[in-house]
């Protein structure tokens, strides 16, 4: 048996259910995955700060995971936060959402765009795609329009505010890939995967595919 621990670097314990519920439906069988939440910190990560934050309180959790080692551990928010200082930890393979979202969007030097809810993280998620080698690849970020906690607060409202920023994102950025960019937007990201005539990608299930892949081989 394979064991994943998810890891929400936000405090909502309904969000880390979530995503934990979306990573094992992706899972290969024989695989079970953990979740827990960051110890402190923001329910919802919109800025900067807020993702440095959560990036201290992701590393604070090294030791109590070291303490019962699982075979892989997964980021899922889309700063990837506290991925290097957990790295430098653990003895088993850590991946990012941001990190496996972006491979398989970028795959190919294929043009992408990522979709998301927060304008605060615009340029933390550019520099992010920067430091992971697409910089050449990423055509833009389409952000939903309107308060982002307001857009998120409903399921069905969130999920018509992200297609309206993936159709923008395909017409005016070119792209040729969606990556929707969030944990929380989870659900939402599985909503849209038929919607649109390129791929959606959807970070989770991304972020499991790669983390099992560095597990099989060793990494």
């Amino acid at each position: 048996m394979t064991r994943l621990l998810l890891i929400n670097p936000n405090t909502n314990a309904a969000t880390t259910n979530m995503m934990r519920a979306i990573a094992q439906a992706a899972a290969p069988g024989g695989t079970v995955i953990d979740a827990m939440s960051a110890p402190y910190g923001v329910p919802l990560i919109t800025d900067d700060e807020a993702l440095a934050r959560s990036a201290k309180a992701v590393q604070a959790l090294a030791g109590t995971i070291a303490s019962t080692p699982p075979d892989g551990v997964i980021i899922s928010a889309f700063g990837d936060p506290g991925l290097a200082a957990l790295r430098q930890r653990l003895s088993c393979p850590v991946t990012g959402i941001a990190e496996a979202g972006m491979a398989e969007a970028g795959s190919g030097r294929r043009p992408f765009a990522v979709v998301t809810t927060t304008p605060g993280l615009v340029g933390s998620i550019t520099a992010l795609a920067e430091a992971y080698g697409h910089g050449a690849t990423l055509r833009g970020v389409a952000l939903t329009e309107g308060d982002v906690h307001a857009v998120m607060a409903d399921h069905a409202t969130l999920v018509e505010a992200l297609a309206k920023a993936c159709a923008h994102a395909i017409e005016v950025f070119g792209a040729e890939a969606l990556l929707i960019g969030g944990g929380p937007l989870g659900q939402a990201a599985q909503s849209l995967s038929m919607r649109f005539p390129v791929p959606v990608i959807a970070p989770i299930p991304a972020a499991v595919r790669l983390a099992q892949k560095r597990i099989n081989r060793g990494f």
